[in-house]
């Protein structure tokens, strides 16, 4: 009989000291510190779970190039087309100040190659000059050299790409400029001139969200 009492007293009083344990941690919070795979140290309290901290969230694959799952990022176009705007305002000063100087004071020197190969030199660098003082000056910070190294070696292929777009749609559209009468005055000029920006700002674009959504580089 009194083994029996005494079977029976034991879990009981194993469950008031679990008890009483329990109440103790509700008042006094535990901290668990856990080392998670990517071994940073992180705190948590008692009440949170172990996969919280441990849990890692990998992120989707890109999709190919050559699927249209690719080329359907509103966030990365509007990215691209911010670059490459500004890619846009850098070639075009340069280019059109020397084009036009050019064909209104030499003209005899021809259109091509001298005349249009003097404006595209002009815009790539009036553009590496505007990345320059926006990598300086902006967010970046940066020291002059690295700027001015950082604009240098930023992709030239787009920028070159502008820059035939815009001189060959404005020389179609001019048939030459200066040579078929077309001065700094004229309406024509200025429609010109806006089209082949238009044209100058599309060519490179699928390019530049390319780079972007592959690589995660920009033109600027």
């Amino acid at each position: 009989m009194a083994s029996r009492i005494l079977s029976r007293a034991r879990p009981l009083a194993l469950a008031q000291t679990c008890f009483r344990l329990v109440q103790t941690r509700q008042r006094r919070p535990l901290s668990l510190s856990l080392v998670c795979r990517s071994s940073a140290k992180h705190t948590f309290p008692a009440s949170s779970t172990v996969s919280s901290c441990c849990h890692k969230t990998t992120p989707p694959p890109t999709p190919s190039l050559t699927s249209l799952a690719f080329w359907k990022s509103p966030p990365t176009w509007r990215r691209a087309g911010v670059n490459t705007l500004r890619c846009l305002v850098g070639c075009s000063v340069g280019d059109f100040a020397v084009l036009w100087y050019l064909q209104t004071h030499h003209a005899d020197w021809g259109m091509w190659p001298t005349i249009m190969g003097l404006a595209m030199a002009s815009g790539l660098t009036t553009s590496v000059l505007l990345e320059t003082v926006l990598l300086r000056v902006g967010r970046d910070g940066l020291s002059w050299g690295l700027a001015a190294r950082t604009a240098v070696g930023m992709s030239f292929i787009s920028m070159l790409t502008m820059e035939l777009a815009e001189n060959a749609v404005d020389y179609w559209l001019t048939s030459g400029g200066q040579a078929a009468g077309y001065t700094f005055g004229e309406p024509l000029f200025w429609a010109a001139a806006g089209v082949s920006m238009v044209a100058g700002f599309l060519a490179p674009l699928p390019y530049n969200y390319m780079r972007l959504r592959r690589y995660g580089k920009a033109c600027h």
